[in-house]
């Protein structure tokens, strides 16, 4: 019966060159892997089965620890026995005799054998040994361990260590660039603020459809038009199998993005047109169509512009009111405006035909803001009108003492938070949970029951006119503590929505589906990208959203408040004159002033982050992207700061 031993096979010391050689071959150099000690007579004894066995044997399949497998690898005895030929025969049997007295001792035996060689070593001696040794003990652990052991203990690292890490050698580079490893910090990063280190990076999510081109499998890769992105993560050579990026480049291309923003370093384009100023603005870069991002502004000449954000050119001008134009709101279906005049205008932006207009203000509309149920307005008249999206009858909320600068409609996911019924009969259709925030020169804001019409809260706290809103949802810490927050990303269908706007009621909107001849052939891309943005999606499990209310003011600050106590959390100070706009994600936060600077802060610190200053007259309105502002100005002009990509100053 065989005993279980936790000796290591080693390898045999170096032998004299008189001995036999693993290859048997007496023609060769001398091997550091001669068998016997030559005996007395001078002759070597012949070899056993074993003996050659054990120097034929590749130290693969023989049971070394590390420190042997390691020197089979590198040649170590090799070495020495280079060094050994170069002695006198007499000393290299002596030297021989140590090393061969050493290698066949127990684990015990050598410990004493070294013990007594250490009591026996000068200074020189140590010294030599400590440099050696320095070296020798290092083990390099992914050598030893398995793949996925070494992934679990990568995992720890961040994104800065994996990329140092990756350095080390081809392994580790292997390792290192794993996807498994770049998709869990993707993970933690993208779309959310991490905990640990605080950085969140942009989605930059592109839902227009990848155009698959009519070239052949063993034509070039295809290029894409100028201005059509590629989806996120899954692009498609046509008619190849589709190939998915890395999510270490995923993860670089959006960490260039967000050091672009904490650094202040951009590209500027101005957009001219317009001949006053700027009041009023709204881009989306996700519309299926027109395949180029829109930006449309409004502006004290009477007119409204819709622009290509990638080109710079004016598509359209829409004309129409008779005085300034100071608010507006489009989705795919239509456009809303308000002006000077004391109407809102619905237009189908894409023609440039008014639909409808609507009356009921006695002074100027200043603001507008619509959901899928409701318009609601706020008026130099000091009232907020809510209009019926199917019938165009609106009820008035009567409580400010000001101009009604910006209202903010909100759907509140808790019914406790206001008890509301449901409107009826010709009133405009308001659920359950429908809440209306509207900001006011009279320096206060105030929170609506839309159902009840009523003012359920008042914030104050601003010491000047009230000029600007945001709304934004945070998600709450979980109970584990990982505080990730959630967001949500639209899937990307095959199939193309357009929403016509029915011409007898232009609050009626019908969808029409069209379906790409294609829509089969890229089931699988489709299914790989709903994966990935799953991922990037977070946990599934519901996690409670918190709002938070964003202020701008003419009193120089921005203030963020508690909706649940309508007091303010943080005061933001650092433009010297008032505040005209604000806007506001989840990773960054800025304004635009009348000392005609923007402002990028980090809100949860309360931090100016960058100053962009170029406007030669106030900052009037602003516009946030995942990788850009879009500013408009009382000079005129509309300005993008883009931080994508690869900038040099």
């Amino acid at each position: 019966m065989e005993t279980s031993t936790t000796e290591c096979d080693t390898l045999p010391a170096p032998r004299l060159a008189s001995g036999l050689t693993p290859d048997l071959d007496h023609n060769r150099s001398p091997s550091p892997f001669s068998i016997s000690e030559p005996s007395s007579s001078g002759s070597s004894p012949l070899p056993t089965i074993s003996d050659i066995e054990m120097y034929t044997t590749p130290a693969a399949q023989r049971k070394l620890c590390v420190r042997h497998q390691r020197m089979a690898d590198e040649g170590t005895n090799l070495k020495l026995q280079q060094a050994l030929d170069a002695l006198p025969v007499q000393e290299r049997e002596a030297v021989n005799a140590i090393w061969s007295g050493f290698s066949s001792s127990s684990h015990p035996r050598r410990e004493l054998i070294l013990q007594g060689i250490l009591t026996m070593c000068c200074f020189s001696q140590l010294s030599l040994l400590t440099e050696q040794l320095g070296q020798l003990i290092r083990i390099d652990p992914f050598t030893v361990l398995p793949r996925e052991v070494s992934l679990r203990v990568l995992a720890y690292l961040d994104a800065t260590s994996l990329c140092r890490a990756a350095q080390v050698s081809k392994q580790w580079k292997s390792l290192a660039d794993d996807d498994v490893l770049w998709r869990g910090i993707c993970e933690q990063h993208i779309g959310q603020k991490c905990l640990k280190c605080g950085w969140g990076l942009p989605i930059l999510e592109r839902k227009r459809a990848v155009r698959t081109s009519s070239a052949s499998p063993s034509s070039s890769p295809p290029s894409f038009p100028p201005h059509h992105t590629p989806d996120l993560f899954v692009s498609e050579i046509p008619d190849a199998l589709p190939f998915t990026r890395p999510w270490k480049d995923v993860y670089s291309e959006r960490l260039s993005v967000e050091r672009n923003w904490r650094r202040g370093r951009c590209s500027v384009r101005t957009l001219r047109g317009h001949t006053d100023g700027v009041m009023c603005l709204q881009f989306d870069e996700t519309l299926q169509h027109p395949s180029f991002p829109i930006l449309i502004t409004g502006s004290y000449d009477r007119t409204v512009r819709v622009w290509n954000i990638e080109t710079g050119l004016e598509v359209r001008c829409l004309r129409g009111h008779t005085r300034a134009v100071r608010a507006l709101q489009f989705d795919e279906a239509k456009l809303i405006t308000g002006s000077m005049d004391h109407t809102i205008r619905v237009w189908n932006w894409r023609s440039g035909e008014c639909i409808r207009t609507l009356e009921g203000h006695t002074e100027g509309v200043v603001c507008l803001n619509f959901d899928s149920n409701v318009l609601a307005s706020g008026s130099v008249d000091t009232t907020v009108k809510v209009w019926n999206f199917r019938t165009g009858e609106a009820f008035t909320l009567r409580g400010h003492r000001d101009w009604v600068n910006s209202v903010r409609l909100w759907e509140s996911e808790d019914p406790a938070d206001v008890e509301m019924g449901c409107g009826s009969g010709s009133e405009p259709r308001i659920c359950q949970g429908t809440l209306l925030f509207s900001a006011s020169d009279d320096g206060t804001i105030r929170l609506w029951d839309l159902a009840r019409r009523t003012c359920v809260r008042q914030f104050t706290g601003h010491v000047g006119q009230v000029q600007s809103l945001k709304l934004l949802e945070v998600d709450e810490r979980c109970d584990e503590g990982i505080g990730r927050q959630e967001h949500r990303i639209a899937d990307s269908n095959m199939a193309h929505i357009a929403q016509v706007g029915n011409p007898t009621n232009p609050f009626e909107v019908c969808t029409v589906i069209t379906h790409d001849a294609n829509s089969e052939s890229m089931e699988d891309i489709q299914s790989l990208d709903r994966v990935t943005r799953e991922v990037l999606a977070g946990s599934s499990r519901k996690r409670a959203k918190r709002p938070v209310l964003i202020s701008g003011s003419l009193d120089n600050t921005i203030k963020v408040w508690d909706i649940d106590t309508a007091k303010a959390t943080q005061t933001l100070f650092g433009h010297i004159e008032g505040v005209w706009a604000v806007a506001s994600d989840k990773l960054r936060l800025i304004s635009g002033s009348h000392d005609r600077t923007i402002k990028v802060w980090n809100r949860e610190e309360g931090r100016c982050t960058a100053t962009l200053v170029g406007h030669r007259g106030a900052v009037t309105c602003l516009g946030l992207g995942e990788d850009k502002i879009i500013s408009g100005s009382d000079d005129g002009d509309i300005r993008i700061w883009s931080f994508a990509g690869d900038i040099r100053l």
